[in-house]
């Protein structure tokens, strides 16, 4: 189907005020200018029953968390969050409304994570972050109301990456378990070499700009068959949990988390692959503008909702 309109009124709205190409800054400052663009897209955030700032240990250090408590009985699910960014941008901030959101309407306990960031901290900086936090949520459950036994991964683009690449550290590591992925337009492959990859080159995310934000997160060319950073390249996908692959039409990323989503199901592995016709990279976190994402936020809470039940 054709561009949303409100996705394209949101990216001309963009350009008239100026934003700035994703690839057009230096990390520091386009941290800056994307903080804004994160605020005024995500609309207000919704009340809930508890939120704490945090610091929990980390493989270089503490990494500071956040804690979404929605009301209800402890022990509740808990879903372990890495917000999205290509490894370069983003922060508890720009994810807080949808982290609020998953959590009241999924009813489980969510731990955003604010691992370390390109290029001050290379590949595999990030995954060794994610991976210790999931361990230490799992170990520490009863600290945070939660039961490890129903215990979530989930983030957008780069945090639908990391989550990928923990389920499968939690695998072949031998724990924690981890029951359920959500993996949010994930980037699987960072060969960057799909159809949507080479046609959608104008739809806010470009492949320019994802090259610009691999750039800065990996350390050399080797890296991007490292299945580590490609996820779609484990040798192995037997025995990963479950996933909702959620995919935007117009957004460079769109072929490879599909092509991840049968890759699951080929090798035995229940997964959900949700397109969102008309839509782009980031709408997720845009209900404000876009009300697709608060769409698909109420899908991924649904499926949270199931597979972490009792």
């Amino acid at each position: 189907m054709p561009l949303d309109p409100a996705a394209k009124a949101m990216m001309e709205n963009m350009k008239a005020a100026g934003m700035p190409e994703l690839d057009s800054l230096p990390p520091v400052q386009l941290r800056e200018a994307t903080a804004k663009m994160f605020a005024a897209t995500r609309g207000a955030p919704q009340a809930i029953a508890k939120v704490e700032d945090r610091t929990i240990p980390g493989p270089a250090g503490k990494i500071p968390v956040r804690v979404y408590t929605p009301a209800g009985k402890t022990p509740m699910p808990v879903l372990v969050f890495f917000h999205g960014g290509g490894f370069v941008i983003g922060d508890l901030e720009s994810h807080d409304a949808a982290c609020r959101a998953l959590a009241n309407q999924a009813g489980c306990v969510v731990v955003a994570i604010d691992y370390r960031l390109a290029p001050e901290h290379k590949f595999p900086a990030a995954v060794d972050d994610c991976y210790a936090a999931v361990k230490y949520v799992s170990e520490h459950a009863t600290e945070f109301g939660a039961d490890p036994k129903r215990l979530a991964v989930g983030g957008d683009s780069s945090g639908g990456n990391l989550s990928a690449v923990v389920s499968i550290l939690a695998r072949d590591q031998h724990g924690p378990q981890v029951a359920f992925q959500l993996l949010v337009y994930p980037a699987t492959d960072m060969a960057c070499n799909t159809y949507s990859h080479r046609t959608f080159t104008d739809y806010f995310l470009t492949d320019k700009s994802i090259r610009y934000f691999l750039g800065h997160y990996l350390r050399d060319e080797a890296d991007k068959s490292d299945p580590a950073a490609s996820p779609a390249l484990a040798a192995d996908h037997h025995g990963l949990p479950p996933a909702l692959i959620i995919t935007a039409e117009f957004d460079p990323l769109r072929d490879e988390g599909e092509a991840y989503g049968e890759k699951l199901r080929a090798a035995g592995v229940k997964a959900k692959v949700s397109r969102y016709d008309g839509m782009i990279h980031g709408f997720f976190t845009m209900g404000n503008v876009l009300p697709q994402g608060n769409q698909a936020i109420a899908e991924a809470a649904s499926a949270l909702k199931s597979a972490l039940a009792k």
